[in-house]
């Protein structure tokens, strides 16, 4: 107790509030700047935690952590540019919300689904981090590998009606995932002879083309449309009483869905939005109403993915392992400062440790409090004339697909997959399954490759594991059900037609 005590005192001095402050205000303006995303920001800024001490560092690298995930939202939902491949599912809805009018309403729902379960997923991260964290050392590349595949099967059933297309597509972004050098052999794949191939395409550029470079040239062709009608009073900007009412069941389910994928290896705060979305679409009374301006689409994937991101911490914090990408660069930043994070942090280091959960809590607030008040601010993008909006968008597009590799073929990608997106729109095709593929590809081969190594080429003993049999098993009556569902009811159809 005298430890906790410590650490929150801590928390609270002039000083480290100041530099969670500072935090989540950069990590929700960085968020907001497409391509960059809390990755990238973390790694820019890095070098000037060197000097500092080591409780201000993390709490203050903590504070762009949870502020890059809510910032890149805001552009999903204001012009249908995700910020990073986290905000890719706010856009389904969220943006559908601005079109009509309620931009504030959406803005703010993001900004209350982030909190409600940034809190949840922090109160579960101070009391289950050990003995949850323990059964995520179970795991190994064949786990990974069925996680991912079974998710990739659940998830393509999300947006579009026909299972064949969404597996076709699902197969094409993982086959542009490919592209470049074979990770364990060093050979060149796709290529072609092109030199400019062998880094490989980067999904950033990919998203931005297919979601905000389409969206630009769409509106270009309704360049006559006069500017959506905003209402920026406050009654307007925030969620009704119904609206809130409605998006609390997904918001809880969100946060508690998101926390559990997030103790899962591989890219939890991606796969949780796509399972969150599926699963409110499934549960609503009105699915139709879903990809056309429901506030639960918006509430559920928002909620999972801060409550994801919680999660993700868990293994990092009691025993010292990233799961992914984000907790791997924070790793990064406990070592510069010499702590190690695991079971002895607690010992060794209690102040920094419960200073650092603290600080969680009191930058969260932090992010709703900052947020909040510029909702409207936000919202009167939504006003801007078509023909003065676009090309800023498109601008953005431009500079954030440069930006990730200082690249200029990033940006001939990003040409490319907007006039694709652009054919997806007329055709009335969902670009998400071509994105998961693209964005889960290289894990997917890196795990069967791995697991193959280990089973030395027999395939059979996936099955013979218990969790990577069940998850595969669950995959094939994923994939089998529906069909044989339909065959059924057909066959009934047509029997009592007879009679």
């Amino acid at each position: 107790m005298e430890d906790i005590l410590l650490g929150v005192a801590s928390a609270f001095s002039w000083t480290n509030l100041l530099f969670c402050l500072i935090g989540v205000a950069l990590g929700t303006l960085v968020g907001v700047l497409p391509g960059l995303g809390p990755v990238g920001a973390i790694s820019m800024l890095l070098p000037i935690t060197f000097a500092m001490e080591p409780t201000a560092a993390l709490i203050l690298i903590a504070g762009i952590y949870f502020g890059g995930l809510y910032g890149g939202s805001t552009t999903s939902i204001l012009v249908n540019v995700p910020g990073s491949a986290y905000s890719v599912v706010a856009a389904f809805d969220g943006y559908k919300m601005t079109q009509q009018g309620r931009a504030g309403a959406a803005l703010a729902m993001s900004a209350i689904a982030s909190f409600f379960a940034g809190t949840i997923g922090i109160i579960l991260m101070t009391f289950l981090a050990p003995p949850i964290a323990s059964v995520a050392l179970r795991f190994g590349p064949p786990e990974y590998f069925a996680i991912i595949l079974l998710g990739l099967l659940v998830l393509s059933r999300l947006t579009d009606t026909s299972l064949i297309r969404s597996y076709l597509m699902i197969a094409g972004g993982i086959v542009l995932s490919i592209i470049g050098i074979d990770q364990m052999s060093g050979s060149l794949r796709l290529t072609f002879g092109q030199s400019w191939l062998i880094d490989g395409l980067d999904f950033t550029p990919i998203l931005m083309g297919l979601y905000g470079l389409s969206e630009v040239i769409t509106a270009m062709e309704k360049k006559h449309l006069k500017p959506i009608n905003v209402d920026l009073s406050f009654r307007k900007l925030m969620p009704s009483k119904d609206e809130l009412r409605r998006s609390t069941g997904p918001m809880t389910r969100g946060s508690f869905l998101g926390f559990l994928i997030g103790l899962i290896p591989g890219p939890a705060m991606i796969l949780s939005t796509y399972a969150s979305y599926g699963l409110e679409k499934r549960l609503s009374k009105h699915p139709e109403k879903f990809g056309k301006g429901a506030i639960e689409g918006l509430a559920g994937p928002e909620a999972a993915n801060n409550g994801a991101s919680a999660g993700a911490l868990v293994p990092l914090l009691s025993l010292g392992v990233p799961f992914s990408a984000l907790p791997a660069i924070l790793l990064s930043a406990f070592i510069i400062q010499g702590i190690t994070p695991g079971p002895l942090m607690m010992t060794e280091n209690p102040t920094v440790f419960w200073a650092l959960i603290t600080s969680m809590y009191i930058g969260n607030i932090m992010l709703l409090v900052l947020n909040l008040p510029l909702v409207g601010m936000f919202a009167s993008v939504a006003r801007i004339p078509t023909r003065v909006l676009m090309p800023i968008v498109m601008i953005f597009c431009f500079v954030g697909a440069y930006s990730v590799r200082s690249n200029m073929f990033d940006v001939i990608v990003m040409i490319v997959f907007g006039l694709v997106g652009y054919l997806f729109r007329k055709a009335k095709l969902d670009p998400s399954p071509l994105v998961l593929g693209i964005i889960l590809g290289p894990m997917l081969e890196t795990y069967l490759v791995q697991s193959t190594l280990i089973f030395k080429g027999d395939l059979t003993m996936f099955f013979t594991r218990p969790i990577s049999g069940t998850m595969l098993t669950l995959g094939l009556l994923v994939t089998i059900m529906p069909p044989v569902y339909r065959w059924v009811k057909r066959k009934r159809a047509v029997k009592n037609s007879q009679q």
